[in-house]
């Protein structure tokens, strides 16, 4: 088995990893030991920890051959960096080692399962088919019989060039493992594909799960398929969305479909689509089953069209966001930080019944990059608060702002004047529910990037922020009588 490419990028990484200064790095975030990042891959549990892989080219901040970076952590927060996991230097992905999952083997080994890529993209000799990979949660070896699946197993017109992303689980009641893999069918548009085995080598395939039929874009990247509740979610990343309404968004999304599963018959009903997060950078999510059974999820926070933005004097390139709890609340698919981040919490800084002013206000030892802070807004009497705007990362020159519009019943996160140079988007809306005037608008900022999660998680705005960290002023003004409360934390690991 070649491995010159994985120990060329292990040396790589250890000697430049080394020299991305802590500073340099969000606190809390996960980013590359050096490069580019995109995709999480193998979010998973291995031997009592969480392990997570992703999307890595530890050569440049910008996209190359893709390998796996390697990471595992005891609580979602803090990350211990671990050497290179998977590199190309295979017939079947030498062009690439794309988007997979992981799991254990009842025989305590690892097995990574991803996509390897031959010929290069858009031409007729590109194909991807799915690999395997065994190891010891350190070092890894590809299977000798790769690739294990590829497009010819599946029945119907297909195509090979688009035939990606497998996401692995066990199954205990059919004691099989399934996986599902995201294609291009017949009619130029995505599906979910579902295989099973009964080792985790041998592969067949087994449905469609559910087609795109275009329209929720074209090809379905990084799709993720579970049962939450008494609903099944499939999760997908559609290519070449077009934006409807304030639900979705042009280009590159994600959403969700949310439905029943027919075990028996494999059969899955979709009920309706959801948006997944309404921000500015947010991509390619993959979910694991923790053993409390939490529903715990992570994504690449950023888009393909704003994937350049990094300060053109970084070492590294891409995070990811925050991991989130996943529930449903009186049928609404709610996301929230993991619960583990409060121990994570420091100096609590408490303002209660704060009266509105349209002029912006600051509060005693209310500033930061790095904070935890929960803003809940109410007017004096209904319908008389008009508006309300949060300015973080702020002084003379840069701001970030979040505005709630009680009379539009939306969000908008607005990054126009947070120091980007490039002509793009840079404000998005999401729409909230109806409380009378009332919203609750918990925020994490990590140095570069902001989320937000509106009203208990019921909607998420993820985006990045590369404005300079001197510019950490938070200021807040209204248009209309109401109050608002704010219980800010520090975050220190």
């Amino acid at each position: 088995m070649k491995q010159t490419a994985l120990v060329k990028a292990r040396i790589f990484e250890e000697e430049h990893g080394a020299q991305v200064l802590p500073q340099e790095r969000p606190v809390f975030h996960v980013t590359p030991t050096i490069g580019w990042l995109n995709d999480p891959n193998g979010f998973s549990i291995y031997k009592g920890e969480y392990h997570l892989f992703y999307q890595y080219y530890p050569y440049d901040i910008h996209w190359g051959p893709t390998h796996w970076g390697h990471l595992k952590s005891k609580d979602f927060i803090k990350w211990e960096r671990l050497p290179a996991a998977l590199a190309p230097d295979s017939d079947y992905d030498i062009q690439g080692v794309f988007s997979g999952s992981a799991i254990e083997l009842p025989d305590g080994r690892q097995l990574l399962m991803y996509t390897g890529v031959r010929g290069k993209d858009n031409t007729p000799e590109c194909h991807q088919t799915q690999c395997i990979a065994i190891g010891d949660g350190t070092n890894y070896q590809k299977y000798e019989k790769n690739p294990v699946i590829t497009a010819d197993d599946i029945p119907e017109p297909c195509f090979a060039k688009d035939f990606r992303d497998p996401k692995i689980w066990w199954d205990e009641e059919e004691a099989s493992f399934f996986a599902v893999a995201g294609i291009r069918v017949a009619d130029e548009s995505g599906a979910a594909a579902l295989f099973s085995s009964k080792d985790g080598f041998s592969w067949s395939y087994v449905t469609i799960l559910d087609y795109c039929r275009n329209e929720y874009g074209k090809m379905w990247e990084c799709p993720d398929f579970f049962e939450l509740g008494e609903k099944a979610l499939l999760i997908v990343s559609p290519q070449e969305m077009l934006a409807e309404d304030l639900k979705f968004h042009n280009g590159n999304d994600v959403i969700c479909l949310i439905g029943k599963y027919n075990k028996s018959e494999h059969q899955f009903t979709r009920e309706r689509v959801e948006a997944l997060d309404y921000g500015l950078d947010f991509y390619a999510p993959q979910t694991l089953k923790t053993p409390d059974g939490r529903r715990i999820l992570i994504a690449w926070m950023q888009s393909w069209e704003t994937s350049h933005l990094c300060p053109n004097s970084a070492k590294w390139n891409g995070m990811l966001t925050i991991a989130r709890e996943l529930t449903f609340v009186n049928g609404k698919l709610l996301q929230n930080p993991v619960r583990e981040l409060l121990a994570y919490r420091k100096d609590p800084v408490i303002h209660q019944n704060i009266a509105c002013k349209q002029q912006a206000t600051a509060l005693p030892k209310v500033s930061g990059r790095v904070l935890d802070m929960t803003v809940n807004i109410y007017p004096a009497e209904e319908h008389t608060l008009k508006r309300f705007t949060i300015r973080l990362a702020a002084n003379e020159d840069y701001h970030t702002s979040i505005t709630y519009d009680a009379q539009l019943g939306t969000v908008c996160f607005d990054r126009t004047y947070s120091g980007f140079r490039y002509n793009i988007i840079t404000k998005r809306e999401a729409p909230v529910r109806d409380q009378k005037g009332k919203i609750s608008l918990r925020i994490l900022m990590d140095r570069f990037s902001i989320e937000v999660f509106i009203n208990n998680g019921e909607q998420v705005m993820s985006s990045t922020v590369y404005t300079p960290q001197e510019a950490d002023g938070i200021f807040f003004e209204a248009d209309g009588n109401g109050y608002f409360d704010v219980e800010k934390y520090e975050l220190s690991l």
